[in-house]
């Protein structure tokens, strides 16, 4: 099964989940593809002591999965955080990406 999973939050928890089914998904066979939208493109820089979303990242990027950040969503951050897209370390996206993923993919997520 091919999962597109959307990130459209910067909530510690739910990014940490977002990114375990992610990587459940890499444990069980399956593939999954991570967007970044809104929000999400700050995952990077949640920092929480109870849900270690930057782990998960990095297992995720282990696994061999594919992890797109919006760019214009980086873009409208830039000047308050201006290494976010050093920090996602992942290709940049667009509208017609996340559009291509829905319509690729078995299964489609929001988180």
């Amino acid at each position: 099964m091919k999962l597109a999973i959307i990130i459209y939050s910067n909530d510690a928890e739910t990014i940490w989940n977002a990114f375990r089914l992610a990587n459940t998904a890499y444990a069980f066979d399956d593939e999954s593809t991570v967007f970044l939208l809104g929000k999400g493109v700050e995952s990077a820089s949640v920092d929480s002591i109870k849900f270690d979303v930057r782990e998960q990242m990095d297992m995720f990027r282990k696994a061999g999965g594919r992890m797109i950040g919006c760019g214009v969503c980086c873009d409208t951050r830039e000047k308050e955080m201006p290494f976010i897209k050093d920090d996602l370390d992942c290709e940049t996206g667009s509208m017609r990406t996340l559009l291509t993923l829905i319509k690729e993919n078995d299964k489609i997520l929001t988180f």
